[in-house]
């Protein structure tokens, strides 16, 4: 396959990267507040953390339907009808959680519709950087894309100290709303483009299926770990101690450093050219170990182990995104939906089952499990990449006329 773009400007470039950025963030925030004030919204709704568990996973679960049945809807709509789409749905589930949910169920329903809304910033999202952004800039622009989500995690850890404590915590979900329609205004003013029919044409080269099937369970695998730690981090905090402010704090420092870990491991990945799939790999082994030090009751050591599995142990999703789109052949869209739907499906089993079991088990040992979770998911990335690189000898892929590295 030979690979050609039009020249893009440095401007057009920077602009996409922090489009997509910001969609990002807007998407994945309403879990993360939820999250970091799990406190207030569980007292003033009476429900207890296994049923916070499951309210996060029906964001995670839409999330993931969402992306599997709705990416190929989104190709068809293109960049402007998609925008225009999530941020709507963001507007009414924003809506929901702010005005209307009084009660645990309607929190629920609008947890699902604000997954749906990810899901469509996802997507949207990630298809324009595979389409818009030069192939040497694409590991920062995933990098730089998937700093959104420890970045929504600052914001979530922000508001309650600021928003949360002051005026309360439906507001934040309410500012969340107002937010997304600005959304849908800058989705106003792109381009119009003709909604794609069914072309007539053979089908696409595409990545192989067992290999691109096994690195979506990884980051599946890897997700349920570490979006445990985004879910329940302040809950174990406030547990041994901490009060709500100082876990928040605790979120917010350790996703910053995550940020600026996600976007240097996508610019070092445009510079090494190849081999990306080892270093997510150590990346989750890292974060697997941190993951069994947080489980030790103490807030010095919870401080810094934290830190330490935010900063190096959830670095790794732009890293992937990046290493299977360059792996896509001629449909890298469908290749990062894949693996976009498998990190949902992580977030949506991953809290539910860490709920349950600190219900029937305890705060220490449901650590240890998302530990040995990341070490499983290492493991199925090595194997995923031993097959990538089978495929790539037996069906070479280029670009200009060259092969591309083997990963």
């Amino acid at each position: 396959m030979v690979v050609t773009m039009r020249a893009v400007r440095i401007p057009e470039v920077a602009i996409t990267m922090s489009a997509a950025s910001a969609m990002t963030t807007l998407g994945a925030i309403p879990v993360f507040l939820l999250s970091a004030q799990s406190v207030f919204i569980r007292r003033d709704l009476d429900f207890d953390e296994a049923r916070f568990g499951l309210a996060v996973s029906c964001f995670f679960a839409a999330a993931a339907t969402t992306a599997l049945l709705g990416g190929g809807i989104v190709d068809r709509l293109g960049r402007r009808r998609g925008t225009l789409l999530a941020g709507a749905t963001s507007v009414l589930g924003g809506a929901g959680l702010a005005w209307g949910a009084r009660s645990y169920a309607v929190l629920v329903v609008s947890l699902i519709v604000l997954g749906i809304a990810n899901a469509a910033m996802q997507v949207t999202s990630n298809l324009s950087l595979a389409k818009s952004v030069p192939p040497h800039r694409q590991g920062l622009a995933f990098g730089v894309k998937q700093s959104a989500i420890p970045f929504a995690i600052v914001l979530g850890g922000l508001a309650v100290p600021s928003v949360g404590v002051i005026i309360g915590w439906r507001w934040t979900f309410g500012i969340t709303a107002i937010l997304a329609i600005l959304v849908i205004v800058g989705g106003l003013f792109l381009p119009r483009e003709p909604v794609i029919r069914a072309a007539a044409q053979g089908p696409l080269e595409k990545a192989p299926t067992m290999a691109l099937a096994l690195t979506a369970g990884a980051m599946a695998v890897a997700s349920a770990a570490v979006n445990s730690l985004g879910a329940f981090v302040a809950s174990w905090g406030f547990q041994i101690g901490m009060t709500p402010s100082q876990t928040g704090f605790l979120m917010a420092a350790g996703s910053g450093l995550s940020i600026g870990a996600r976007v240097l491991t996508g610019h070092r990945a445009d510079r090494r050219d190849g081999r990306n799939f080892p270093v997510v790999a150590a990346q989750m082994l890292f974060g697997s170990a941190a993951l069994a030090v947080v489980s030790i009751p103490s807030i010095p050591t919870l401080w810094v182990s934290t830190i330490l599995a935010f900063a190096v142990g959830w670095a790794w999703p732009g890293l992937m995104l990046f290493a299977v789109v360059r792996v896509g052949r001629e449909a890298p869209g469908a290749a990062s939906g894949a693996v976009q739907a498998g990190a949902f499906v992580g977030g949506a089993a991953g809290p539910a089952l860490f709920g349950l079991l600190v219900s029937h088990t305890d705060y220490p040992f449901a650590w240890r499990v998302a530990s040995l979770f990341l070490m499983i998911a290492a493991g199925m990335v090595f194997v995923a990449r031993r097959m990538f690189q089978r495929d790539l000898v037996v069906r070479p892929m280029t670009r200009g006329g060259s092969p591309l590295p083997t990963r």
